[in-house]
């Protein structure tokens, strides 16, 4: 089992930037598809981004059109961790973000956010002020 720790998250003005850090253990996530979610007062939960390994030395990125341009998904290997990168914030980018960690390609990022398959952290706050 995967455990996933979040953070980074906390209060910015609109237009600024936040660094989120999902550090996992319990198993090396070396090839895990790993993701962000976030959860807005009120509303469902939805897929921001993630990243799968691909083959040949390299690992694919996919985004929510609305964060496409602002935010960027990385891992950092050595420290078994995932990052998303938020620049240019705006005040519709306030939730709960979630990391998720899956050992195989889920049907679909909307699936897998519905089925909370795999491992999930607690989520960590981000909140944009206008």
């Amino acid at each position: 089992q995967v455990h996933l720790v979040e953070s980074g998250g906390g209060l910015v003005q609109a237009g600024g930037s936040l660094r989120l850090t999902c550090a996992a253990s319990g198993r090396t996530v070396t090839s895990y598809v790993m993701g962000w979610f976030r959860q807005a007062p009120g509303k469902e939960r939805e897929f921001v981004a993630a990243t799968r390994w691909g083959g040949g030395g390299r690992y694919y990125a996919d985004y929510a059109d609305s964060v496409k341009g602002r935010f960027t998904i990385f891992r950092d290997i050595a420290k078994n961790s995932v990052f998303l990168q938020m620049n240019s914030l705006k005040p519709e980018d306030t939730a709960v973000y979630y990391c998720a960690a899956e050992d195989r390609p889920p049907p679909s990022w909307a699936n897998w956010g519905h089925e909370s398959s795999g491992s999930w952290g607690q989520g960590t706050q981000v909140t944009v002020s206008s």
